[in-house]
C-alpha cells in the first residue's frame, strides 16, 4: 500500500511542476545525483532504496546526435523470510553507459537506453545455518528511464530494468 502513495505524490509533483518554463536541460557536461525507490518488488522483498549519478561527457554525431552518458547506482532491499530462518539482504551495485535521444531543446524530457554490467552482494542472518538460497555475483544491465525536468536543476526519474527493482522512481538533481 505505502507504494501507492508514492506513485500518486510522484504524479502529483509531475503535473505541479508541467507548467514551469523549463526546456530539455541534458546536454554535454550535465551531471546529477539523485535517489530512487524501488517498487518493483522482486519475490518477497521490501521496497528497495538506492541511489544513482550520472555524467554526460560525449556528443555522439553518427548516431542521431544523441549524447552519452556513464552511471552508477546502488541500491539495498531485504527478502524476508520467516522467523526462524531471518532475511537476506541485496545490494546491487551497477555501472551502465546511457544512450541519450536527441529531443526538441524546448521539451521538458530526457530519454536514455543503458547498458552495463552490476554486482549483487548477497548476506543473510540465517541464525546459524550460511547458505542464504541466493549467491553473490556479476549481473548484466540492461536499462531505459528518462528525466521530468520540473525545474533547471530538478527532476523526476524513472528506470526499468534489473537491478533492485524492475521499477525505480526518484528524484535527480543537477550537479553541472
Amino acid at each position: 500500500m505505502q507504494t501507492n502513495y508514492f506513485a500518486v505524490a510522484l504524479a502529483a509533483a509531475l503535473f505541479a511542476g508541467s507548467a514551469l518554463p523549463v526546456s530539455g536541460q541534458v546536454k554535454r557536461g550535465y551531471s546529477d545525483v539523485g535517489f530512487v525507490v524501488g517498487i518493483g518488488d522482486v519475490g518477497n522483498a521490501s521496497l528497495a532504496f538506492g541511489g544513482r549519478y550520472e555524467n554526460v561527457f560525449k556528443t555522439l554525431p553518427d548516431l542521431g546526435n544523441g549524447l552519452l552518458g556513464f552511471s552508477v547506482s546502488a541500491d539495498v532491499y531485504t527478502v524476508s523470510r520467516s522467523r526462524s530462518r531471518g532475511n537476506i539482504r541485496f545490494i546491487p551495485v551497477g555501472a551502465t553507459m546511457n544512450y541519450h535521444f536527441r529531443l526538441d531543446p524546448a521539451n521538458k524530457l530526457d530519454l536514455f537506453l543503458g547498458a552495463g554490467l552490476g554486482f549483487r552482494s548477497v548476506t543473510c542472518n540465517d541464525f546459524g545455518i550460511n547458505d542464504c538460497g541466493s549467491s553473490s555475483g556479476l549481473y548484466v544491465i540492461g536499462r531505459a528511464g528518462g528525466r521530468y525536468f520540473l525545474k533547471p536543476n530538478l527532476a523526476l526519474y524513472g528506470d526499468l530494468g534489473p537491478g533492485a527493482s524492475t521499477l525505480n522512481l526518484g528524484l535527480t538533481f543537477k550537479l553541472q
